[in-house]
């Protein structure tokens, strides 16, 4: 009998190791799935360059429009919407939307096919370049991926160093500045529900998410923002609590010129 329980206890150490070694393997093959087709989709996107100075200005050529720069994108998948970046860290990515399958990218990847990884999405009820919020979410990654650097953002310092948040449309370049970094729950009324505001109905409503945002910052940015001010609030996974949500809210303060290096650090 002894002899027997020993046999079957390793018997069971073994399915286990087995076990264990598969899903390292399969999250490994994932992850650098996951990467390489982030890669490939960046490739399209047209790269950024300064023209030559052109010798009089009717020989100038036109600007190049952010629908121009992210065509071959678009032309993969016309759910794609925009594309979000952050200098300094690893968030550089297409933005996708799918209105009649809300989540549909929270498991999928660009190409559509199943992901853990997703691609960041905007919430159903946004609309691009018209929306007062656009309301953008991203997985919290073990590896660091997706939106797992806005976490970082707890730290004031990292803040001071990351306060410019890059999101474009198919509409036009978009430069942001971040008004304030926070924790939240969600789908709990304890909870504030930032992911309910996309268009304000009245000043009044405006101020008052702005102001919430700003109660809940995890320090004063110093800077807030003012009605007709276009928002991008971006959201991922915290841990610290259940259902825990880390929020980054920012402001649109221009649309810069094709040529700014949005990838140094």
């Amino acid at each position: 009998m002894k002899r027997k329980l020993m046999i079957a206890g390793a018997a069971f150490c073994a399915a286990l190791f087995l076990f264990s070694g598969i899903m390292l393997f399969r999250e490994y093959h994932d992850q650098k799935q996951s990467a390489e087709a982030f890669e490939q989709v960046a490739a399209l996107v047209v790269g950024e360059s300064t023209p030559e100075e052109p010798e009089s200005e009717e020989a100038a050529e036109p600007e190049m429009t952010a629908f121009e720069k992210y065509a071959e994108v678009f032309a993969q998948n016309d759910d794609l919407i925009g594309w979000i970046s952050i200098p300094g860290t690893r968030i550089d990515y297409p933005v996708m939307q799918t209105k009649d399958d809300p989540d549909f990218y929270l498991k999928h990847a660009f190409d559509k096919s199943y992901s853990n990884y997703g691609v960041p999405y905007a919430a159903e009820n946004c609309d691009a370049d018209i929306s007062d919020n656009m309301v953008l979410y991203g997985h919290h990654m073990n590896n660091g991926s997706m939106f797992s650097d806005l976490c970082k953002y707890t730290d004031e310092d990292f803040y001071r160093e990351h306060k410019t948040i890059y999101f474009d449309t198919l509409g036009g370049y978009g430069e942001y500045e971040v008004i304030a970094a926070f924790k939240t729950v969600a789908y709990a009324e304890s909870g504030f529900q930032y992911y309910h505001f996309v268009n304000a109905e009245s000043e009044a409503a405006f101020d008052e998410y702005v102001t919430k945002c700003k109660e809940l910052s995890l320090y004063d940015t110093g800077v807030s923002a003012a009605y007709g001010d276009k928002l991008i609030t971006l959201s991922t996974c915290e841990y610290s609590q259940t259902n825990g949500r880390m929020v980054v809210v920012a402001k649109k303060i221009s649309s810069p010129p094709v040529e700014v290096d949005r990838n140094e650090a």
